[in-house]
């Protein structure tokens, strides 16, 4: 009686505080001018308004029917922070305050993003913590830490198979599909349905390639064609026909297969599949696809990994676009679904210190989130946004609020009195750009001399690589819909497909269906 009173009290509490502070789009928290944060009124009623917003938000304990993972390949929580100033610079607001979509969420949590034998993580070793809540070693997918780089034998041992979120979904009689701007034989999509012990075997030319047996070493492509789980995956989009065609054929935009084995893994898929099961390769046709009368839906968009948003490929189609058509086609099982959806070429841009690229593509990521958001209900849908690794890349000195993100920091160096950007790397391609060497001494280039505005310029850092590197931070886990709450706190990146099983009633662990009693969403 004491708290039911308490929680009235609360409540009407909160509606005055509701009404004083005038919370709403007219008195938006986010701003068009700078001038506004000088005000201390402008503080204090921003901070009530968080707290008013957390104080009414009850944990959300019903079964998810839906889970939605997101996945920003490479998406550090520096990148967050950039991708927000970039896209409310965009938009004309005051960067600072803006919000990605994801940010949105009530709950955020820290995942360690290391594998079993690497201090710093790639994308391989990860797929398999946050898909199959086991901890792997580098370079391998889909298989537990019994199994070494190339190790094609120990690969096939059904012992050392893991089992993803997507198969404990498949189990549980819902349907699974991923989405991808790489190909859908990289190493995230691929731990959604397969197991080998290098993630570049992704064809059999590949294999043989680095000195395998296809015999042997079964190829990414094909386990997404014969294998238990990528067979029947209902939706599967993103790029990489090369390694689905033979190399005696050519995709629809002319570019040449590269399988040795003559099989044309596109026409299997389509031929194998009951139902209307309908291929695309360009946005027209996505766009034109009727979700209502297709059961399976293969997307092969490019040769390779999809083309970058800011260079506006040809009738290619968008993350939020891919998202969307996935959504449609998935939701008609009544039974629910997983869906896994990668932005992967925020990765490939830091690789290549290309921060325009990375925060651009960062923003259409968050668009993705906000059209999944806007096709589902967060009573019964949990959406999960994550990344699998970090980067190099930092905010660094002591810009001016609303200083351009991507552009040269608005103080000099106190050192050199040169200018410096205000994102840089610790490592990354291209050195000799950035600096000079006169008898013997380095010197820094004048930033001034280089365009910053160009899609394709290259950011400063300080150790020369090939291409930039990894970054081992934790990276933070942002939940919404059912069960949400679980995701808070600092935790092991394994645990994430163990949180969204219990959520969703699936996998091998207690689930929230072993509770009583179980409340399910029903309008």
């Amino acid at each position: 009686m004491r708290a039911l009173r308490f929680w009235l009290a609360l409540a009407l509490q909160l509606t005055a505080c509701s009404s004083q502070y005038k919370y709403g789009p007219e008195n938006s928290w986010n701003l068009h001018s700078t001038s506004e944060l000088k005000n201390k009124e402008f503080w204090f009623h921003d901070a009530q308004r968080v707290l008013y917003e957390k104080l009414s938000t009850p944990p959300n304990q019903y079964k998810a029917k839906n889970v939605i993972f997101f996945l920003g390949d490479g998406m550090s929580v520096p990148t967050v922070t950039a991708g927000r100033i970039y896209d409310g610079q965009l938009r004309g607001v005051v960067g600072e305050r803006n919000e990605l979509e994801f940010e949105k969420f009530n709950y955020v949590g820290l995942s360690k993003t290391y594998c079993v034998n690497k201090q710093v993580a790639d994308s391989a070793c990860t797929s398999s913590a946050y898909l199959s809540g086991i901890k792997a070693n580098y370079l391998t997918i889909g298989v537990t830490a019994d199994v070494e780089l190339n190790d094609c034998k120990a690969s096939r041992l059904p012992q050392n198979r893991l089992s993803s979120i997507a198969a404990w979904a498949l189990r549980g009689r819902k349907s699974a599909g991923l989405v991808t701007t790489t190909r859908v034989t990289h190493a995230s999509p691929a731990g959604v349905y397969a197991h080998t012990s290098n993630r570049d075997f992704e064809s059999d030319y590949d294999v043989t390639k680095l000195g395998q047996s296809p015999g042997n070493c079964p190829d990414i492509a094909r386990q997404l064609i014969d294998g238990e789980v990528g067979k029947r995956l209902r939706v599967v989009m993103g790029g990489g026909t090369k390694k689905f065609l033979p190399n005696t054929a050519t995709d629809a935009y002319g570019n040449q297969g590269q399988r040795l084995d003559g099989r044309d893994l596109i026409e299997e898929w389509q031929q194998t599949k009951p139902g209307n099961a309908r291929v695309v390769f360009n946005r027209t046709d996505l766009l034109n696809t009727d979700a209502q009368s297709t059961d399976f839906l293969l997307g092969l968009f490019n040769a390779s990994h999809l083309a970058y948003h800011l260079d506006d490929s040809v009738d290619t189609p968008t993350l939020p676009e891919m998202t969307e058509a996935a959504i449609n086609v998935l939701a008609r099982d009544p039974n629910g679904y997983f869906l896994f959806v990668e932005g992967g070429r925020i990765d490939h841009a830091h690789h290549e210190t290309k921060a325009k690229k990375a925060l651009d593509e960062t923003v259409q990521f968050s668009e993705a989130v906000r059209k999944a958001r806007q096709l589902t209900n967060p009573w019964d849908t949990l959406i999960v946004v994550s990344a699998d690794h970090g980067h190099t890349v930092t905010i660094s000195g002591y810009p001016d609020v609303n200083n351009s993100i991507v552009g040269l920091n608005s103080e000099l160096s106190n050192v050199d009195q040169l200018p410096y950007t205000a994102i840089s790397y610790a490592n990354g391609p291209g050195y000799e750009r950035f600096y000079t060497s006169t008898d013997g001494q380095v010197e820094r280039v004048d930033l001034r001399t280089l365009d910053f505005s160009n899609r394709d310029a290259i950011y400063p850092h300080g150790v020369p690589m090939a291409e930039e590197t990894h970054g081992g931070g934790d990276v933070a886990v942002y939940a919404h819909g059912p069960w949400s709450h679980l995701f808070t706190g600092v935790y092991e990146q394994s645990t994430l497909p163990h949180l969204m099983g219990f959520a969703s009633c699936l996998g091998p662990g207690i689930t929230y269906c072993d509770l009583q009693p179980k409340a399910v969403y029903n309008p």
